[in-house]
C-alpha cells in the first residue's frame, strides 16, 4: 500500500528512529500457504505478532508484560486451521504496539510526535483520540507507551517497512483468490478484551453493518459459531476496522468479515498465557474454520 508522501513533507525512509532506529525487520509477516488452494477464502490475523523490536524495547516506559496488553495473544494459533482447508492465513510477526495495520495510514497522533502531523493527516480520529492511530501512543489499557515523543521520521519509517509490506501482501491474496475463484471473503481474526465484549459473548462479528460482507455469508458464520457453542454478537462494539473498510466490496465479489474472540475464553488476560479451555475453543474454531472455508455461497 501506498504511504502518501504528503503527510511526511521532509521526512526520508532512510531517517532512523528515535532511540537509534535500525534496520527494518527482516520478517514483517508470514504468508501460511495451503499445500492447494480449494477455498475462496482468506484468513488474516494483524494483531498478534510477538517480535517487539530492540528500538520501541529501548523506548518504551513499560514492563514487557504492560506493553503486551494490546496484542491478540495467539489469534494466528486459534485460526491455524486455515490452511488445512485449502485457505492461505496471513499474519504480521511485528507487534500492533509498534505499527497498527488496521489503521489508515493517516491516522497520526500529535500527541505522540515531535513535530505537529501535517494538514492532510487523520488527526482527529477517535481512535487517535484514544492514543490508538496507526503508531499507537497507549496500550489497550491506556497506559502511555514511550518515555518521550517521536520524530514524525519514525512514524514514516514503520508505515513504509510494515505497514505498506503487509497491506502489499494482503491485497496480493484477495486479489489472487478473486480472480482464481470470482469472489474472496477475508476473515481478519481479532480478539477483545473481556470487559470489552458486551453481554459477555465469546464472538463479535463486524461486517461494518453490511457495507463490506454479503449478508449470507454473515449469516453462515453467525450460525455456525452458535451451533459450535458459542455466543454472537454482531457490529457492537466492533463493526469492521481499515481493513474491513479498505478492502470490503460485496459488489464486487470482495467480502471482509472481521471476527473478535473473547479473550476471557481462552486467555488468562493477566498474566497473558493460555488457560486450560484453550485447546477445547482452538479446536471448536478449527470446525469453525473448516466449515467456513467450504461456504459455497461467495
Amino acid at each position: 500500500m501506498h504511504i502518501d508522501a504528503a503527510l511526511f513533507p521532509a521526512a526520508t525512509a532512510e531517517t532512523p528512529g528515535a532511540e537509534g532506529g535500525g534496520e527494518p525487520n527482516a520478517s514483517v509477516f508470514e504468508v501460511l500457504e495451503p499445500n492447494l488452494r480449494t477455498s475462496p477464502f482468506v484468513f488474516a490475523s494483524p494483531h498478534s505478532g510477538r517480535d517487539y523490536p530492540a528500538d520501541l524495547l529501548n523506548a518504551t516506559r513499560l514492563d514487557p508484560l504492560t506493553l503486551r496488553r494490546s496484542e491478540d495473544c495467539f489469534v494466528d494459533e486459534l485460526f491455524g486451521a486455515a490452511p488445512a482447508h485449502g485457505a492461505p492465513l496471513l499474519r504480521a510477526l511485528f507487534p500492533r504496539a509498534y505499527c497498527d495495520v488496521n489503521r489508515d495510514p493517516g491516522e497520526l497522533d500529535p500527541a505522540l510526535f515531535l513535530e505537529a502531523p501535517p494538514a492532510t493527516a487523520m488527526s482527529r480520529s477517535p481512535r487517535v483520540h484514544a492514543g490508538l492511530g496507526v503508531i499507537a501512543r497507549v496500550v489497550r489499557d491506556g497506559a502511555e507507551i514511550y518515555r518521550r515523543r517521536l520524530p514524525l521520521a519514525e512514524a514514516r519509517r514503520r508505515l513504509e517497512t510494515l505497514h505498506a509490506p503487509y497491506h502489499a501482501a494482503l491485497g496480493r491474496l484477495i486479489e489472487t483468490t478473486r480472480v482464481r475463484f470470482g469472489a474472496v471473503a477475508l476473515i481478519d481474526c481479532h480478539s477483545m478484551p473481556g470487559q470489552a465484549a458486551l453481554g459477555g459473548v465469546d464472538m463479535i462479528l463486524g461486517d461494518r453493518y453490511g457495507a463490506s460482507c454479503a449478508p449470507g455469508l454473515t449469516a453462515f458464520a453467525t450460525q455456525t459459531l452458535s451451533e459450535l457453542g458459542f455466543s454472537v454478537g454482531r457490529n457492537n462494539p466492533y463493526a469492521g476496522g481499515y481493513t474491513a473498510e479498505t478492502y470490503g466490496a460485496p459488489s464486487r465479489g470482495v467480502h471482509v468479515l472481521q471476527i473478535e474472540v473473547n479473550r476471557a475464553i481462552y486467555l488468562d488476560e493477566q498474566r497473558l498465557e493460555r488457560l486450560g479451555s484453550y485447546a477445547a475453543v482452538k479446536a471448536r474454531l478449527d470446525a469453525f474454520v473448516a466449515r467456513l472455508a467450504a461456504f459455497p455461497g461467495l
